[in-house]
């Protein structure tokens, strides 16, 4: 678990913060206790690891790869199955900026990190939005998994909708898959999108008819 705050640091380092290494290593383990709460089931520290590798590997599509990596680990800062709409996504954004704020990183930059968390409710980008782009083909290359492991992602996702009856349940995801299959392009960077895409639609349509 050291490397994740090694991780965050780095981050935080590259986008301006000025805290010492003790505030960011404090900050960087209060967040690790966020993504470690009970009702998480897939938005959990392997989500979180997860993201962070696929924008590592991907960062030089990026012009500000710092940017992306830290709105990576604040984007699920919030996460509360029971809530409603983009709620999470909006906490998770005004709380991304309030924390790197204290952690001296410049406004412009936290209310940049702030935006690009605020990306990952839809997983909508405007044109020329590469950063965005990278974190939300981060967040959603869960769906390009092999079987086996997409398998254990809809079944954690289910387990966090545990207080969801079975019917609401499919008739909800059914709406989620079905609106992603109707994006011109699930990943926008064209090498993300090269390798992944057909796999995606693939499992989505599996999903689909499971649930059907």
């Amino acid at each position: 678990m050291t490397v994740l705050p090694d991780q965050f640091r780095a981050a935080a380092r590259g986008a301006g913060a000025t805290a010492d290494d003790a505030d960011l290593d404090s900050a960087a383990n209060y967040l690790l206790s966020r993504w470690t709460e009970p009702q998480r089931h897939y938005h959990d520290v392997t989500h979180l690891a997860a993201v962070l590798e696929v924008v590592d590997r991907f960062a030089e599509l990026a012009p500000n790869p710092d940017r992306v990596r830290l709105a990576a680990w604040m984007h699920d800062a919030v996460y509360d199955p029971r809530a409603l709409g983009d709620a999470n996504e909006r906490d998770s954004a005004e709380f991304a900026q309030g924390l790197l704020h204290t952690l001296g990183v410049p406004d412009e930059v936290a209310a940049e990190v702030a935006r690009l968390v605020g990306l990952t409710a839809g997983h909508a980008t405007e044109e020329n939005d590469p950063d965005g782009e990278l974190l939300c083909d981060a967040d959603l290359a869960i769906l390009a998994a092999d079987e086996e492991r997409y398998a254990r992602y809809s079944a954690a996702i289910r387990r966090e909708y545990a207080h969801v009856p079975d019917g609401d349940f499919r008739a909800g995801r059914t709406r989620v898959l079905q609106e992603l299959l109707k994006l011109p392009s699930i990943y926008r960077l064209a090498p993300i999108h090269d390798q992944w895409e057909a796999r995606a639609r693939a499992n989505l349509e599996t999903e689909l008819e499971i649930l059907a």
